[in-house]
Formats: structure tokens, sequence, C-alpha cells
């Protein structure tokens, strides 16, 4: 990690949130995802970061996460430790530090210019590393990328922030270019989606979110040759209602009472598709 300060810009300012929320894990008593890397990078951002409000249970949920994709990333690269990763929408994420991929792994971190050229200042390069500079929706990003080998595709923190044309359209391109592979990322439902954009603010700035997905099969349909391996509700994840209780039974009651309501359930999934022979 480099040790000069680093200016932020007023695009990159609204980004500082989510890795926001992994420093102050990694610096809690029982850390989820002990990131580090998330640490160090807030320490040389030139920025009061005392001023940036997090929504309420960020600082678990955010690290929780990005914990569990990890683990998905993990898995599949123990299953093809020769193969591609594409992070898109990576933002600040040290996903690539944390994860350490064996040496004959391509893994591309992809996002808009300025964020790339924070990530530039932020971090150092390392073997098989690459970053792309582009919106994740432009059509021609993935020429520059060979597509011999299986992906695995992690859209943490992204889909829902697109339009459902250009998603499904992203991911038809990638289904079509790689010989096989794996797609994972989070859903909100519709009902999620609306609330969030209505009511959701970050440091003063309303969020606004677009593609609500209330039946993951429905992808199936829009991408030929994808198949849902996995859905995880990520609001009925054990760790999540322990943590998010801090030890009061009755808040755990209560966060497991609204578990049995589907719609709750159903508000954010964890995904994961494969597609291809393997």
């Amino acid at each position: 990690m480099r040790s000069e300060k680093v200016g932020l810009t007023n695009e990159t300012e609204p980004y500082l949130a989510t890795l926001y929320g992994k420093a102050l894990d990694a610096d809690a008593e029982k850390p989820i995802l002990g990131d580090r890397f998330a640490a160090e990078a807030v320490a040389r951002i030139d920025f009061d970061f005392r001023t940036l409000k997090l929504p309420n249970g960020a600082a678990i949920t955010l690290p929780l996460r990005a914990r569990h994709f990890d683990d998905w990333t993990r898995a599949f690269l123990a299953q093809y430790p020769v193969s591609t990763v594409l992070h898109l929408g990576c933002g600040l994420d040290t996903r690539v530090e944390r994860i350490n991929p064996g040496p004959d792994v391509r893994w591309f971190d992809v996002d808009l210019p300025p964020v790339i050229a924070l990530r530039e200042q932020l971090y150092q390069e390392r073997p098989g590393y690459h970053r792309i500079a582009t919106s994740v929706t432009d059509a021609g990003w993935l020429d520059s990328i060979a597509g011999d080998r299986p992906v695995f595709v992690v859209g943490e923190g992204l889909v829902m922030y697109l339009e459902e044309r250009d998603g499904t359209a992203l991911f038809r391109r990638i289904v079509e270019k790689f010989p096989s592979g794996q797609i994972a990322f989070d859903g909100y439902s519709g009902t999620m989606t609306r609330a969030v954009s209505r009511f959701l603010k970050i440091s003063g700035k309303k969020v606004h979110l677009v593609w609500g997905m209330d039946d993951p099969r429905d992808l199936e349909k829009a991408v030929p040759g994808l198949h849902l391996l996995e859905c995880v509700e990520f609001l009925g994840m054990p760790e999540l209602i322990d943590r998010l209780s801090r030890g009061s039974a009755l808040k755990q009651t209560m966060h497991r009472t609204m578990n049995r309501l589907s719609f709750y359930r159903h508000l954010v999934r964890h995904v994961r598709y494969a597609f291809g022979p393997d």
C-alpha cells in the first residue's frame, strides 16, 4: 500500500461509504471481514470520514455481504485455478487483495474512469491484475479480454443500479464470450428498490436504484444458457441477525419473526448462476 495522501473528486466521493463500512469492521473487536486493506486505504484518503453518515447497520451488512461474495469467489478459484475473474462495478473494494489469487488467474476490476483513476493512486499493481476504466454496460470492453478460460463474474452492489435491459445484455455478452463460468451478485426486489430510492440517503445524497428482481429465475429466461445455482436470502442469514441484534433477545425475535414473511425474506438475495458445460 502506498503512503502519500490521495485526494477526491465529486465523482469518487460517493464510493467512500462501502469502503468506510469495511474499514470500521476491520477496527472492530470481532471483525466480520477483517479487511485491513480497506482500513489502510481510508487512512490514505484526504477526507474527514467522521462526516460520512452510513445507513444503520452498514458496518455489519457491508462486510458480511463482501465476505459472502469472497467465499463464492474462493470456491470457484479452488475449482478452477486457471481462470478469469471479472469484478464488475468494483468501486474501491480490495477484493483482489483479500482473495490473493494464484498466478494463473487473470483478474479484471471494471468501473468508471474516475473510480479507476483513484484506484491507481490507492492500490499497487500485482501480477495478473488489470483495471478497465469504463461503464460495465458499454458493449466493447469485453473485446480486450481473452475468452479462453472459465470465468467468475462478481457484481456486488451493482445490479440494482442498472437498467434491466442493460444488465441482461451484459450477462448475455459474458455467456457468449466465455466457455463456462458463474455470475454472482446481490439482487433487490422491486419493493426494496423502490423503498431505497425513496427513503435512503448517504451523506445527504439520495440513492437511485433501478432494477428490481422479484424472481431470480426470470434471468434464466432472459439470458439463454444461464441457470440458477444458489439463492441466499441475505436478511435471513443467522450471523446477520445475531450481529444486528447485539445480544438483545427482543431484537433477535423481531428479526426472526420478520423473516417468516416471504416479502421480507425476498427483499435482498445473493444469487449465483452458472453457464456452460461445467
